[in-house]
């Protein structure tokens, strides 16, 4: 296959919440949603969508795209496991190393949306991960969420050592970050880009509000050959060492309706685009362009592009819309 993610996936319950305050500091850094506690909460509905996670994400997103793609996840022995399994056959996504679990329940987040923004309650199974006996070598493997244990992480990073035909992309989830680059240095080391958001780069790096330029700067002394940054609404930044961009956010047609997924919409999207020959700057401005579309939908997968949309989008971009060297 061309592109196989590693990583949980999940069923996510949307609950678009109909009565809530958000309270933000003066920057707007840190906000909280707050409700009247004791009462009945009304909403307006409730969306379940099935099959997501940053890993799942990505490999819908580069089946859309024209990749073939794979997926090496765990689901339960239960319908929610069913229901994503259909829903990966559906999008052409393999899940020949999809295990399913029986006796386990799966992964189920709850996510309390309001107004454009959402909180998720997230609770992932302790399944276990290991590298599949066998195992193809892809042409890019995409590790997000991979389970819970250092040790796989490790064993991921010796077996792209073992297999240099293919290449890494690590987009560090919560508990591989709560690992350190310490404990994590051979799979830096193995990857060929890492991506997080401007906030995580900070977080990975021990680093309070940084410029961007150190921030690529010292995930690449990690180890990674590429280095990608979102930074929300103020557009995104890549680098390989030698080169260095910024592209701004692609313009929104309308309000965005729900912003889950964005993120992965773009990191996904920017890898796609270097396994399909494309420079670093041409791969930059890709990604941008399917996170527009994601968030005018519910949940991370539905507004995902083709490759045809895609860069129909592109031909038709704003002319402030164009990558500038960093």
């Amino acid at each position: 296959m061309d592109f196989v993610a590693i990583g949980d996936t999940t069923v996510d319950e949307f609950i678009r919440l109909k009565e809530a305050e958000v309270h933000c500091a003066i920057d707007r850094a840190e906000c909280t949603i707050s409700m009247n506690w004791g009462d009945k909460i009304p909403y307006e509905f409730s969306e379940r969508v099935a099959g997501v996670g940053n890993a799942a994400n990505a490999a819908v997103s580069a089946a859309r795209l024209g990749l073939s793609a794979g997926l090496v996840s765990n689901v339960g022995g239960d319908d929610y496991g069913t229901v994503i399994l259909e829903s990966f056959k559906k999008e052409g996504v393999d899940a020949r190393y999809v295990r399913t679990n029986e006796g386990m329940p799966t992964n189920h987040d709850y996510v309390l949306w309001f107004e454009a923004e959402r909180t998720i309650l997230v609770k992932h199974e302790e399944y276990l991960y290991a590298v599949p006996a066998d195992f193809e070598a892809p042409r890019w493997i995409y590790l997000s969420s991979g389970g819970r244990s250092k040790e796989f992480h490790l064993a991921v990073a010796t077996w792209c050592a073992e297999h240099p035909e293919t290449k890494l992309a690590f987009q560090p989830s919560t508990f591989e970050m709560s690992l350190g680059t310490e404990a994590l240095a051979p799979l830096y080391a193995a990857t060929e880009l890492v991506a997080c958001n401007k906030e995580e780069a900070e977080r990975i790096l021990g680093l309070g509000p940084s410029d961007m330029k150190e921030l690529l700067a010292k995930l690449l002394a990690l180890g990674p050959k590429i280095a990608l940054i979102t930074d929300g609404p103020n557009g995104a930044y890549i680098s390989d060492g030698a080169e260095s961009y910024f592209i701004p956010m692609y313009p929104d047609p309308k309000p965005p309706y729900e912003r889950t997924g964005a993120g992965d919409a773009c990191t996904s999207t920017v890898v796609v685009a270097l396994a399909l020959g494309k420079t670093l700057a041409e791969a930059l401005a890709w990604g941008p362009v399917n996170s527009m579309s994601v968030v005018q939908s519910i949940g991370a997968q539905k507004g995902l592009l083709s490759r045809e949309k895609l860069e129909a989008y592109l031909a038709d971009a704003p002319a402030e819309y164009r990558v500038q060297p960093l």
